[in-house]
C-alpha cells in the first residue's frame, strides 16, 4: 500500500470501530510513517543523552534500486511478514522449499500471532503507536501476498500486464527515456535480484488495479487490488475492535468489521480514485473532511518530516536526513513525544516479529 491505503484507510477503519479522532490519527501516522522512518543510528543532545532508532523503511529512487533492496531486517518484519503458506504453527506448507513458508499470505496465523503480541505493550506510552506498526504489517500481507522479503525466483515477474493500458505505456514510455544501462539494470533486476515486489513496481500497492504476471516458480498470478483492500481494511476494522475490546484471543469473527455504507463509501475510493499514492491520498483526506463516512466531518493531515512533524516536534530537526554530527537540544518532553513513542514501538515489534512470533514457524531471520 502507499499514502492512501496506510494513513487514510487506517484512520478510516480505526474510527469505524471506535477510536476516537485522536487516537485514531496517532495509530494513522504510525502506520504510514513505518514508509517514512528511513533514518537510523543515534540521536545525540546537547546534555550528553542519546537515544538510538531503528528504520523501517529504505527510500528508493525507483522500485529497482539495488542498494534500497538489501536490507532483510526491514523487507521481512515490516513489510513482507512470512505467512507459512497459510497454516498454523507447528504445520509446514506441503511443498517443502523453506521459500513457501515466507511467502506473504493474506490474514496468515503469523499476521495475527503478531497482532496478539502486539497485546504486550498494553498501558505502555506507545501502544497506540505499536497498534499503527502492527496495521501497516497486516495490510501488507494483502497488497504483497505471494511475495517473500529474500532474494528468491519466487520474486521475479515475467509478463507484467495490467488494466490500464495507459499506464502501462507511460511506465514503458519512462523507462525507454532512462538509457539502455538503466533498461539493462531494470530488466535483469527480477531475475539477478528478486527481492520482495521490486520487479513488480508499485503495482501491489495501486487500489484500482487488476493486474497478472507469471513468477519465477511459473505460476501464474491474477489479482485484483480492489478486492484485496477492501478485505484488508474489512479486518483491520476488526483486529481494531478486537483490541478496544480486550480481546487478547483475537478471535476475528466475534467482531464486525465496516458499516456496510462506510464499506461502500471505501470501496467506492478504492476503486475509483487514480493517480500517484500522494493524489489519491488527497482525495481520502477531502472525502474524511466532507464527511463521506458514519464518524463524520474529520480534519486529517499527515507531515512526515519537517515542521508539523512528529521529529520536528520532538527533537526541533526541520530536515529530511540527520547529519551525522548532529547535535540536538534535549527537552523533557522528548521522552513522551509521538516520534520516541514511535521508534519505541518499532523496536518492540521487530523484537516480537524476530524472537518471539517467527520462530513458533519454524522461521529465523537476522
Amino acid at each position: 500500500m502507499q499514502i492512501d491505503g496506510h494513513h487514510a484507510m487506517t484512520y478510516v477503519a480505526a474510527r469505524c470501530a471506535g477510536y476516537d479522532h485522536r487516537d485514531a490519527s496517532t495509530i494513522a501516522y504510525s502506520a504510514q510513517y513505518v514508509d517514512d522512518a528511513t533514518n537510523s543510528g543515534p540521536i545525540t543532545f546537547h546534555i550528553g543523552a542519546r537515544y538510538y532508532r531503528i528504520s523501517s523503511a529504505h527510500k528508493m529512487v525507483d522500485y529497482r534500486n539495488f542498494r534500497a533492496l538489501s536490507n532483510h531486517r526491514v523487507w521481512v518484519p515490516f513489510h513482507f511478514l512470512p505467512g507459512n503458506g497459510g497454516l498454523p504453527a507447528g504445520e509446514t506448507p506441503s511443498r517443502p522449499s523453506f521459500i513457501h513458508t515466507l511467502r506473504c499470505t493474506p490474514n496468515s496465523y503469523v499476521a495475527q500471532d503478531m497482532l496478539r503480541a502486539c497485546f504486550a505493550s498494553a498501558g505502555t506510552p506507545y501502544f497506540l503507536h505499536r497498534l499503527g506498526i502492527s496495521m501497516h504489517i497486516y495490510a501488507d500481507t494483502w497488497t504483497h501476498q505471494g511475495f517473500a522479503g529474500v532474494n528468491h525466483q519466487v520474486n521475479q515477474v515475467i509478463d507484467l500486464a495490467s488494466n490500464e493500458p495507459e499506464e502501462d505505456k507511460q511506465l514503458a514510455k519512462k523507462l525507454k527515456k532512462q538509457g539502455w544501462k538503466v533498461r539493462l539494470q531494470n530488466m535483469l533486476l527480477s531475475k539477478a535480484f528478486p527481492l520482495g515486489h521490486g520487479a513488480a513496481l508499485s503495482h501491489p500497492d495501486k487500489p484500482y488495479l487488476r493486474w497478472s504476471y507469471t513468477n519465477g516458480l511459473g505460476e501464474q498470478v491474477v489479482r485484483n487490488n480492489a478486492d484485496d483492500f477492501c478485505e484488508a481494511v474489512e479486518y483491520m476494522c476488526r483486529a481494531l475492535r478486537a483490541f478496544r475490546a480486550e480481546d487478547t484471543n483475537l478471535d476475528l469473527n466475534a467482531h464486525h468489521g465496516l458499516p456496510s455504507a462506510d464499506a461502500d463509501a471505501v470501496r467506492l475510493l478504492v476503486e475509483r480514485t487514480r493517480g500517484d499514492g500522494e493524489a489519491r491520498h488527497k482525495v481520502w483526506i477531502e472525502a474524511i473532511k466532507c464527511g463521506q463516512f458514519s464518524f463524520g466531518p474529520a480534519d486529517l493531515d499527515y507531515i512526515p518530516k519537517g515542521i508539523g512533524s512528529w521529529k520536528h516536534e520532538a527533537i526541533g530537526q526541520e530536515k529530511a536526513v540527520d547529519g551525522r554530527n548532529e547535535i540536538f537540544t534535549f527537552r523533557p518532553s522528548f521522552l513522551i513525544s509521538d516520534w520516541k513513542c514511535f521508534h519505541d514501538a518499532l523496536q518492540a515489534t521487530r523484537f516480537s516479529i524476530v524472537n518471539d512470533v517467527l520462530p513458533r514457524y519454524g522461521v529465523c531471520v537476522a
